[in-house]
C-alpha cells in the first residue's frame, strides 16, 4: 500500500512539474523584450513554424527561439497562414501562437493620395499590401471585370477616393476593388448626389473634371473658381484647353511649358483638340477637388492662365483680349526664367 502511494505521489509530482513547465514556457514573456514597441510579423505565404521562427528571429523578436518552438509543438502549431500578425510588448508565447494558429490578423490603415496613373496606384498599393502591382494593374484594365460595375479601363480609378481605410494586409486586388466600390457608394451620399444632379454631369464626369482641377491648382481657394470656368466652357461647347490633359496625353508630367508640338498630339485626352471631358480621370483627385466641382463658383470667366509671379494662383478673364494680356505676361515670365520646355 505504501509502495503504491509512493508511486502515485511520484507520478503526481512529475505531472505537476510537467504542467508547471508547460505553463512556464507557454506563458513566458519571451517576445519583443528589447524594443518595447508593437511590431508586426508579415507572412507572405503559408510557411512552417520553423520557417516563421527563422524569419522573425532576424528581427530579434524572440528572447529564446527554442522555447517558442517547444511552445508551438505543445499547442500543435505546425503551419502559419499568410497574414500580418501583431506582436505587442511582453506578449507571451501562448498569445502569439494562438493568433498564428487561428490566423487572427491585425488590420492595417491603408492610405493613398497624390496618385496620377493606374501604374502608380498599383505600385503604391503593392508596396503596402500582399499582392504584386501587375495583378492590380491587370484588374484595372480588365474590361470584363470592370463592366460589372459599369466601368472601363479609362474610368476604373474613379472609384478610388483618397482616404484612410482599415483593411487586412492579405486582401486581394479583387476584394480591394470591391471594397473601394462600396466606399465610393458611401462617399456619394444624398447631399453630393443632389449637387451632382444640379451640375448636369455624371459621377464619373465629376471625378474627371475634378482630376483636371487637381492638376491645375493646389490652391483650395481658387478650385471652385476653376471648376466654374470649366463648367462655363462645357455649357458653351468650347474646348477645355487644359494643359494637364495634354501632359497626360503624352504621358510626360515633367513638362513645364506646353508648346505647339504638344498641342498637336492626337489623343482623346487632348482637350485642345477634342471638345468635352476626356474619357476618364487624368489622376485620382482629392475629395477637396471633387467637392470644388460640386460647389463650383458661378461667374463669367472662360479663360485663365498661371500668374506671372509664379505664386501658383491663376489670372482669370472673361474676354479673349484680357486673357491675351495675362498670357503674354506669363510667357514673358517663363522666358525671363529661361523655361522653354
Amino acid at each position: 500500500m505504501k509502495k503504491t502511494l509512493l508511486i502515485f505521489s511520484i507520478l503526481l509530482t512529475i505531472l505537476f512539474l510537467g504542467l508547471a513547465y508547460c505553463g512556464y514556457i507557454l506563458y513566458s514573456k519571451n517576445l519583443n523584450t528589447e524594443s518595447q514597441k508593437t511590431q508586426y510579423a508579415y507572412v507572405a505565404q503559408k510557411i512552417s513554424i520553423e520557417e516563421f521562427i527563422e524569419q522573425e528571429d532576424a528581427h530579434h523578436i524572440f528572447k529564446n527561439k527554442n522555447q517558442f518552438l517547444r511552445s508551438a509543438k505543445l499547442l500543435g502549431v505546425d503551419m502559419i497562414r499568410e497574414g500580418r500578425y501583431q506582436i505587442t510588448p511582453k506578449m507571451s508565447n501562448f498569445s502569439l501562437l494562438k493568433d498564428l494558429k487561428q490566423g487572427i490578423q491585425k488590420p492595417m490603415q491603408l492610405s493613398f493620395n497624390n496618385i496620377r496613373t493606374k501604374e502608380q496606384l498599383s505600385k503604391t498599393l503593392s508596396t503596402k499590401l500582399n499582392f504584386d502591382s501587375l495583378s492590380m494593374i491587370n484588374l484595372l484594365n480588365d474590361s470584363t471585370f470592370l463592366s460589372k460595375y459599369n466601368l472601363t479601363p479609362q474610368t476604373s480609378v474613379s472609384i478610388f477616393i483618397p482616404n484612410t481605410y482599415e483593411v487586412y494586409w492579405t486582401i486581394t486586388p479583387e476584394n480591394l476593388f470591391k471594397r473601394m466600390v462600396r466606399e465610393s457608394e458611401k462617399f456619394w451620399n444624398e447631399n453630393r448626389l443632389e449637387k451632382a444632379q444640379k451640375t448636369g454631369l455624371t459621377k464619373i464626369e465629376i471625378i474627371t473634371l475634378a482630376s483636371i482641377i487637381e492638376e491645375e491648382s493646389n490652391k483650395k481657394s481658387e478650385k471652385p473658381t476653376i471648376a466654374g470656368l470649366y463648367m462655363n466652357r462645357l455649357k458653351k461647347g468650347m474646348l477645355l484647353q487644359s494643359d494637364p490633359t495634354v501632359k497626360f496625353a503624352i504621358q510626360d508630367f515633367t513638362i513645364r511649358r506646353i508648346l505647339r508640338v504638344h498641342l498637336e498630339t492626337d489623343s482623346p485626352y487632348n482637350t485642345y483638340r477634342y471638345v468635352g471631358l476626356p474619357p476618364g480621370p487624368i489622376r485620382i483627385p482629392s475629395i477637396e477637388s471633387i467637392d470644388a466641382v460640386l460647389n463650383y463658383q458661378v461667374h463669367n470667366y472662360i479663360y485663365m492662365t498661371a500668374k506671372a509671379d509664379f505664386s501658383g494662383y491663376h489670372a482669370f478673364a472673361t474676354t479673349y483680349e484680357e486673357h491675351q494680356k495675362n498670357a503674354v505676361a506669363y510667357r514673358r515670365a517663363l522666358n525671363k526664367r529661361r523655361i522653354f520646355h
